[in-house]
Formats: C-alpha cells, sequence, structure tokens
C-alpha cells in the first residue's frame, strides 16, 4: 500500500432489494458501484477507489452489517467524507462508521466467519406489509423441529456442492458452525434462520434453505433430504429461495494480533482453491 494511503475500514448496511448485487457489473446499478463513485467524487480522486468487501451478496440480498476496505490517500478527514457520503448516497445505503484498519485488515480474507439470517412468513405467521422487502412468504406452517432436526446433520466441515451454483476452480467445501430456525420474538410469528459459516459459496444460504423448507413444510421426506445432502453435485430438484427474505447479518475478525496472519492464511488457501470466500 506505501506511505501515500491509508486502509479504511467501512461498516455499512443496505437494502438490496433495487441492486444487481454486490459487486460492480457493467450497466448495472450495484452496491460497489454506487459506493466507488461516490468515493472518488467526493475525495475529488484522479484514479478510481477500489473496496474490497467481506461477503459479495447477490442481487436482492441485504446487509445489515457488511464490512469493507478502501485505501485512501494519506490526509482524508474520515470525519467530513462519512458527513458527505451520507448526504450523497442512496437512502437504500448507510455508511455506519468509516475507522482507520489496524495493520494486517483486510475485510475479505481476515473474516474468521459470517453470520446470515433468512426470514420466512408461514401459513402461522401474521405478516406485516412494512417488512415484505425483507421477508418470504410460503403457503404452508413450517414444523421447526423436523427443520431444525434437518439443519443439524448440515454442521461441521463438509462439501456444499449440492447447494452451490458451481464456479469453475471453486472450491464448495466450507465449514457450517450454526443452522437454527426460531420464531422472532420482534416480528410476529416471523421465522428467522441463522446460518453461521467462515465462508459461504454461491447460492448455498439460499439453496440450503430451499431444501430445509422444503422438509419442513412437509413437501419431501427425510430419505430425500438425505439423498440432497450426500449427492456429489449440485441437486436439481433443490429450490433456491428468493434473495429478498436473505440478510448479512454480522461478520466476525480475529483479534488484532490476528489479523495478518489470518488474512495470509485465507489467500493461501484461495490461490490453491479459488473460493468465492463470503459470496452469497
Amino acid at each position: 500500500m506505501g506511505t501515500t494511503h491509508r486502509r479504511w475500514r467501512l461498516d455499512l448496511g443496505y437494502d438490496g432489494t433495487n441492486f444487481s448485487g454486490w459487486a460492480v457489473q457493467p450497466d448495472r446499478r450495484t452496491v460497489q458501484g454506487e459506493l466507488e463513485h461516490w468515493l472518488s467524487r467526493v475525495l475529488r480522486l484522479d484514479e478510481p477507489v477500489r473496496l474490497v468487501v467481506a461477503g459479495r451478496t447477490d442481487a436482492g440480498v441485504h446487509a445489515r452489517a457488511q464490512v469493507a476496505h478502501v485505501d485512501l490517500p494519506v490526509g482524508v478527514d474520515s470525519t467530513a467524507l462519512l458527513r458527505r457520503l451520507r448526504r450523497v448516497l442512496s437512502d437504500a445505503i448507510v455508511v455506519h462508521a468509516l475507522t482507520p484498519a489496524p495493520d494486517g485488515f483486510d475485510a475479505r480474507f481476515s473474516a474468521i466467519w459470517r453470520r446470515y439470517v433468512y426470514r420466512l412468513w408461514d401459513s402461522a405467521s401474521t405478516p406485516d406489509p412494512l417488512f415484505r422487502h425483507m421477508v418470504t412468504l410460503i403457503p404452508e406452517e413450517l414444523d421447526l423441529g423436523h427443520f431444525n432436526a434437518a439443519g443439524n446433520q448440515l454442521l461441521g466441515l463438509r462439501d456444499f456442492a449440492p447447494f452451490c451454483k458451481p464456479r469453475s476452480g471453486a472450491t464448495t467445501i466450507r465449514t457450517l458452525l450454526q443452522l437454527h430456525a426460531e420464531r422472532a420474538e420482534d416480528l410476529p410469528g416471523t421465522i428467522e434462520c441463522t446460518l453461521v459459516a467462515d465462508a459461504f459459496c454461491h447460492s448455498m444460504v439460499r439453496s440450503v434453505m430451499g431444501a430445509l423448507v422444503a422438509v419442513g413444510a412437509g413437501r419431501r421426506d427425510d430419505n430425500w433430504f438425505h439423498q440432497v445432502m450426500t449427492a456429489e453435485l449440485r441437486h436439481n430438484e433443490v429450490l433456491v429461495m428468493p434473495a429478498k427474505g436473505l440478510t448479512l447479518e454480522e461478520v466476525g475478525y480475529p483479534d488484532e494480533d490476528h489479523l495478518a496472519r489470518r488474512a495470509a492464511e485465507a489467500r493461501s488457501k484461495r490461490e490453491s482453491t479459488t473460493p468465492g470466500t463470503g459470496n452469497e
């Protein structure tokens, strides 16, 4: 990075409804594209800036606590920059904080886990129209006991190929640390399914949810789920759930003394397997 630039950490959230995902795409509105545009414009930079993100969310997926980093010229007034960004950005994006990044920090490679929540309304829920853009509606009542029992079988280190869209050279091996569904107290009857993993491959959360909802709703039995989870390739009977129900809620990092080591380990793994870290 050199002495002419300084690394900053951005903590942000966004409503993904009208974005074509995080990553920059030609002729499409993306979260990364909008942020990079305004950072360069506000700071009047000659060269475009590049944001690196903890989890590249797909079109329609939301984030409550996304993390990114950016290298900016030394001398940037972070307070003024944050104030100006809040004025010019769409109200669908909010930068919560802009802070100096600790030595060795990499928003993507230093992360040790990501926490997503998928929200559902079933026939036992009381839908609230104010939250319709972040919750998926299903017609049946979901048996959470059956749902969670099936989900527990996916915990640990395993190949999630049956639930991931294939990408050339990318690994589908992940460690799923937590998967649990319950009805939220603050949203009447809303089912919140929390998934925590070291990283997620493309469409993994929504595909896992599609399989578990099929079992919990009684559309499929346990034998079918076992066939799905043990398949060697993506299973064509698994429904990918709508993007709007999914939100990136939190990204976990080690303490500052271990940021650089974690980033180096993750980069080394990526160079040997080319995984899509944190992509959902």
